[in-house]
């Protein structure tokens, strides 16, 4: 089985983060998509996010109708911070038969060659790209490799960021988020301060 994996704070999740879950399930040769759920990513402030266990319920909550797209917690048992190469080997061993694919917006892509052991990650996996209006400097280090794949998906700029900002602002975010999601949120009072 083909397995893509969707890496993010999910700090929340939205429908951006679905719409390039669900395009990656259905326009390429991935069997599944997981959502890993990073703890704490290293590039990112640890106080930023909301606590590990409500981001994995809202992307279980925003996964339910999708067969094809799973919630990952995988990254919480490794310790902290972690490295996604890390994690690629943890799953590895733990799932042999499954064979693992980085899903990564262009900007990400841009940067890659700084990741901890990148080369061993493209030796052993695919990358699926998406686009991204903002993705910076295009690194045309990438640019024909065979490990990589670009995907016409379609192109979302929208960010928890921005929701975020907006919850604490008080402005209507409903059309953002899954339903569900939204409902979490409004009910836990997340973000507002």
């Amino acid at each position: 089985m083909k397995i893509g994996l969707y890496f993010g704070t999910f700090n929340p999740i939205h429908i951006g983060h679905l719409i390039i879950a669900n395009h990656m399930a259905e326009h390429s040769d991935l069997d599944q998509i997981w959502l890993v759920v990073t703890p704490h990513n290293p590039h990112k402030q640890k106080n930023t996010l909301l606590d590990d266990y409500h981001r994995l319920h809202m992307v279980h909550l925003a996964t339910e109708d999708f067969p094809k797209i799973k919630p990952s917690d995988i990254e919480f048992k490794l310790p902290q911070p972690n490295y996604t190469i890390n994690t690629l080997v943890h799953l590895q061993e733990k799932h042999p038969n499954f064979e693992f694919s980085l899903i990564m917006g262009e900007d990400n892509l841009n940067s890659f060659h700084k990741w901890k052991n990148y080369e061993a990650i493209l030796q052993h996996h695919h990358i699926y790209v998406y686009p991204r209006l903002n993705s910076g400097e295009i690194n045309t280090q990438f640019d024909n490799h065979t490990k990589i794949h670009k995907i016409n998906a379609p192109v979302v700029e929208l960010s928890s960021t921005f929701i975020r900002e907006n919850i604490k602002k008080n402005k209507n975010v409903v059309p953002m988020l899954p339903h569900k999601v939204w409902e979490y949120v409004e009910h836990n009072l997340f973000y507002k301060k």
